[in-house]
């Protein structure tokens, strides 16, 4: 978790079984633990399995209580990977990558003809380096735990 104002950023990957997929409990997030969540990446339906991936943002204090809370309402909780980099000496700007990339933090410059990799956009989903046939695309692992 990295320090982030008077708080903590994270970024943590979802399960929700069916039978909490049609519950508010990432709203009560911000509600019940004043904590800010970004969704970077969902796939929920009501009454069936789904998953979420959030950027949380608040006191340490908080996030952890919203943790448990989330533990307490049966979702899964993983860590996300943090960060994804790019080897800009490795990387042969052929925009593979950008066809799977959903947030858009990779993106072919129309002017340059080259991949423009915006790290602040970028969800650490992974993608980019299941695709990338120079291996220029690199996820670091956190190692650490959700806390």
């Amino acid at each position: 978790m990295t320090e982030e104002g008077n708080g903590f950023r994270k970024i943590i990957y979802l399960s929700f079984p069916p039978e909490t997929s049609g519950r508010p409990v990432v709203c009560n997030l911000a509600r019940l633990f004043d904590l800010s969540f970004n969704i970077l990446k969902a796939d929920i339906s009501p009454r069936h399995e789904g998953s979420l991936t959030l950027e949380v943002t608040g006191r340490e204090e908080n996030y952890r209580k919203g943790l448990s809370y989330l533990k307490e309402n049966g979702v899964k909780l993983t860590p996300a990977s943090q960060k994804v980099t790019r080897d800009e000496d490795a990387c042969m700007h052929c925009g593979l990558c950008t066809s799977l990339c959903r947030t858009r933090a990779l993106a072919v410059d129309l002017a340059s003809r080259r991949v423009v990799f915006d790290v602040e956009k970028c969800s650490a989903c992974g993608m980019c380096t299941r695709v990338c046939p120079v291996r220029a695309m690199l996820v670091d692992m956190d190692d650490n735990d959700l806390g």
